[in-house]
Order: structure tokens, then C-alpha cells, then sequence
């Protein structure tokens, strides 16, 4: 794997105002407004991948198909919900055999993933927004602190 793009699903209803499962919620309207950012800014830079890796939520789902267009089938990986670092670690060294992946997901697990990473850690990081997107490149093989940390991009109020 040479680029790992991380994309935090976009805001979603809050959990538990009409029973439903977690995995359920939906995105808000602005959610909607932000997935859709975060793919217009994927399209201005260009982005391309080989791969999508998606947790099997509502949100994240939805997320990517705003982000990426309804013509991109993203791979549904049960195990991206509720992850530790090691889970995702794990689950990207899996699919190291293409050169770019997007992995659209949830927090703590992205947001502590880009720490360890880029600087090795693991410990509890605060910093992806909702529709927040990570952009990392690698020069050899995928190991803690070993990703340089290309691009954070946020989407507008």
C-alpha cells in the first residue's frame, strides 16, 4: 500500500432518539451536505483508489456513496464497526496488495489509527470531525510511524 485515505463518516442523527440499532442512524441533512463535500474535494484533487473498505452502518454507507458516487461499490467490512487500531491494522494489512485504499469508518478508531500511523501511538487522539478525511502515504510497507500525513482536510461549517 502506497496511500491510505480515512474518511470518518459524516454527522449522523443522534443515537438512541427513536430506537433504533446504532448501526442504523442515519446522516442529517448537513451530514448529507458534508458527504457530499468531501467528495467534491476528492474530485478536485483527483483522488483515485483501488480499494473501499466500509464499516457496514447507515452512515458510513451512506458517506462513502455521497463521497464517491453511486458508481463506486465499496467492500463492507463487518469488523471496521466499533474497531480498535489493531482491528483496522490488521484488516489494512489484509489489503495491502493494492496501492491506494479508502477506508471510511468511525471514531476513536480512525482518528487513533492516524496517530499510530504516523507517530506510532495508539493512546486516545482527538482531532477527525465528521466527514474528516486523513490522507497518508507510505514509502515501504505498512508499520506503526512509519505514514507521513499528506493531507487533513475538514469539511466547511
Amino acid at each position: 500500500m502506497r496511500e491510505l485515505i480515512l474518511l470518518r463518516h459524516a454527522e449522523a442523527t443522534p443515537h438512541g432518539k427513536d430506537g433504533k440499532d446504532d448501526r442504523e442512524r442515519p446522516l442529517t441533512d448537513h451530514g448529507r451536505r458534508e458527504a457530499q463535500a468531501a467528495g467534491e474535494w476528492l474530485s478536485s484533487h483527483k483522488v483515485t483508489v483501488d480499494r473501499v473498505l466500509c464499516s457496514p452502518s447507515a452512515r458510513t454507507r451512506e458517506t462513502a456513496e455521497l463521497a464517491l458516487g453511486a458508481g463506486v461499490t465499496p467492500t463492507i467490512e463487518d469488523g471496521i464497526y466499533d474497531a480498535t487500531v489493531g482491528d483496522l491494522y490488521d484488516l489494512l494489512d489484509r489489503h495491502g496488495d493494492v496501492d491506494r485504499v479508502l477506508l471510511v469508518g468511525h471514531n476513536p478508531g480512525l482518528e487513533q489509527l492516524v496517530a499510530f500511523l504516523v507517530e506510532g501511538r495508539s493512546e486516545d487522539y482527538r482531532g477527525m470531525p465528521p466527514a474528516g478525511m486523513a490522507r497518508l502515504s507510505f514509502d515501504g510497507p505498512l508499520q506503526p510511524g512509519a505514514a507521513k500525513l499528506d493531507t487533513f482536510w475538514s469539511p466547511p461549517n
